[in-house]
């Protein structure tokens, strides 16, 4: 089936909004001898278009996480038409595996950018608060006693900074720690507790190491001032150890409204 219309001429872009189980993949960005979202996804669309393409994610995700809402863009010398963007879309959908899936495909300006457009990135962790085998993979179980309003407090208190570097990974290649928080809190439904927190960006492993740290403050092994020294430190070893991959899903990510 032919998804391409028009002589070539200037490279067109499109975006792809996926969403994506994170369990059998080492996260979006292709990697050697590891199987990633990325790759497959790429060998998908090159496949169906007949062409090799370049797909550029709107940012990493550690191995195991999951993705509710994902972006992603590739260029095409000829251009696709809308129509075509909906049969590109289905007809991926019957290429991938069943833990990836493709919402749409639509046509973007040219200077449009999957990674350095995004405004605002959304992440939510899910906490068990029961033992439950069907979500055990979805979330991370903790039964033990836990002060939510003391976390919702700390979670406060990351809006006062912007230095996060005592949540990142060691020897990464990002030129500054800074981020902007806009938005963090615990919100307790039925047996789960999410964590929901929005920021203009995230360093590796930042909301795990995030989620690690509040739920010492829940457990009352540190206090408001204590994270905030933790995170003045810009140590990682001063700051809570890092929670399962599992648990962490990246629900949204925002770009201007000229892009859509």
């Amino acid at each position: 089936m032919n998804y391409l219309c028009g002589k070539l001429s200037e490279v067109h872009r499109y975006f792809i909004r996926l969403s994506f189980n994170g369990k059998n993949y080492h996260g979006w960005q292709m990697q050697k001898n590891a199987v990633t979202v990325q790759q497959v996804v790429t060998e998908a669309v090159s496949l169906v278009l007949r062409h090799p393409v370049e797909i550029t994610g709107c940012g990493r995700t550690d191995t195991g996480v999951h993705a509710e809402e994902y972006f992603a863009h590739f260029d095409s010398e000829k251009e696709i038409t809308d129509s075509g963007c909906g049969r590109l879309a289905q007809k991926l959908n019957s290429f991938l595996p069943g833990d990836i899936a493709i919402q749409s495909v639509f046509k973007v300006p040219a200077d449009a950018h999957a990674r350095f457009s995004a405004t605002r990135r959304t992440y939510q962790y899910h906490i068990s608060r029961s033992k439950d085998p069907f979500s055990r993979e979805f979330s991370l179980y903790y039964a033990g006693p836990l002060d939510v309003l003391k976390m919702n407090r700390g979670a406060k208190t990351l809006k006062e900074f912007t230095d996060f570097s005592c949540f990142s990974r060691s020897h990464t290649q990002t030129k500054t720690n800074d981020c902007k928080i806009f938005d963090a809190r615990w919100k307790e439904a039925n047996d789960m507790l999410v964590f929901t927190i929005t920021a203009d960006r995230f360093l590796r492993n930042m909301v795990r190491a995030i989620v690690g740290t509040l739920l010492e403050m829940g457990r009352g092994k540190i206090t408001e001032k204590g994270l905030r020294e933790i995170i003045l430190s810009k140590n990682r070893s001063r700051a809570g150890k890092s929670v399962a991959a599992q648990g962490l899903f990246l629900t949204r990510v925002k770009y201007p409204k000229y892009i859509f």
